[in-house]
């Protein structure tokens, strides 16, 4: 039997508030019975929603406050009115102390971000974190990372992504070396900004548990032509927001198309079950929630305009990661990388002098 996991949940967090987050929560204990929430927020308007679902009502405490974090504050403003007190900083300061493993969030991204740097700090020797996203392929799912955390990464960073996202895909797709490419405008060589080329020389060399495939391009993420997608967040966050608007657009004209005439609807109900599979697989709700990467505890970001649906995904995904030790492996990755690096800069000054 699987152990019992306990998330803490910003349940004032997204567009929805508890409306949405609660029942994202019952879903999501209806799947995985060995889950267990601390929801913090408004009890008066967590109490009436969580009283509808009293199986997670009995799996859950309710911890008030008042205070929430706008969807649009700023990170600094959010940061200095909500430490201490806000539903989005008690959930994070639980799974700091201990008391919860994961904390899961549809809250202003900014402002989880910013506070979660401050309450659990980043592990030793990564200087930023990173978004991971889990991207449907036509092999299956890749990770991509860095989807928005940080601007201009440069090279000892991007290597830092691909340590943690190798790590998180042994974490959650069961692997042993997954293969890990470095985004860029082309795959050979000379190709691309000089940080992307310096990483790319850094991770040819690594002795890492990972099988570093070079360079790939924007096509080859829905491909899946590798487990692990790096890059930094300025281009995986529109390359996220593109996929998702692509992935709209083509409902979209699917939903036309089916209804323009009578011989398309018939087709449509003749071939439904095909469209069925389709739609769920262009659905953004499976793949809801991104982790920070690089922190010392697991946080996940749902999209805040999300359903119930989508946010029971954020909420696995949370308690996938930490049944299957992603810190963990993170952690000892790292560390294997820094030793590495230091034993090859010693042999280099010896040669040198």
């Amino acid at each position: 039997m699987s152990r019992e996991i306990t998330i803490a949940i910003d349940a004032m967090g997204g567009d929805f508030g508890p409306e949405m987050v609660v029942p994202g929560c019952a879903i999501a204990r209806e799947r995985q019975p060995d889950t267990r929430f601390i929801l913090f927020g408004d009890e008066s308007r967590i109490a009436p929603v969580l009283d509808a679902h009293p199986e997670l009502a009995r799996a859950s405490t309710v911890e008030h406050t008042d205070v929430a974090v706008g969807m649009d504050d700023k990170p600094s403003q959010a940061l200095r009115r909500g430490r201490w007190r806000s539903s989005m900083w008690l959930a994070l300061e639980a799974t700091r102390s201990g008391r919860s493993e994961v904390t899961v969030s549809a809250g202003n991204t900014g402002a989880l971000m910013a506070m979660s740097k401050f309450c659990l700090r980043t592990m030793p020797g990564v200087e930023r974190p990173a978004i991971a996203a889990i991207w449907p392929t036509l092999r299956g799912e890749s990770i991509v990372l860095d989807v928005g955390a940080t601007i201009g990464s440069d090279a000892d960073q991007l290597v830092d992504f691909a340590v943690m996202g190798e790590a998180m895909a042994r974490a959650l797709f069961g692997m042993e070396r997954p293969t890990v490419g470095l985004l860029n405008i082309g795959v050979e060589e000379v190709k691309g900004l000089e940080m992307i080329r310096e990483a790319g020389r850094i991770l040819r060399d690594s002795g890492l548990p990972l099988q570093y495939a070079g360079f790939v391009e924007g096509d080859d993420i829905g491909r899946g032509t590798v487990d692990v997608v790096v890059t930094d967040g300025f281009t995986g966050n529109i390359a996220l927001k593109t996929a998702e608007g692509t992935a709209r657009q083509m409902a979209q004209y699917l939903r036309s198309a089916m209804s323009r005439s009578l011989l398309s609807r018939i087709g449509y109900v003749l071939a439904r079950s095909a469209f069925d599979t389709l739609r769920a697989k262009m659905d953004p709700r499976k793949a809801n929630g991104g982790v920070f990467l690089g922190l010392n505890g697991i946080v996940i970001k749902s999209h805040g305009g999300t359903d119930a649906e989508g946010f029971a995904s954020a909420v696995a995904l949370g308690r996938d990661t930490a049944v299957n030790g992603l810190n963990e492996k993170i952690t000892d990755d790292l560390e294997q990388y820094r030793r590495d690096q230091d034993i090859s800069l010693k042999v280099a000054g010896e040669i040198a002098s």
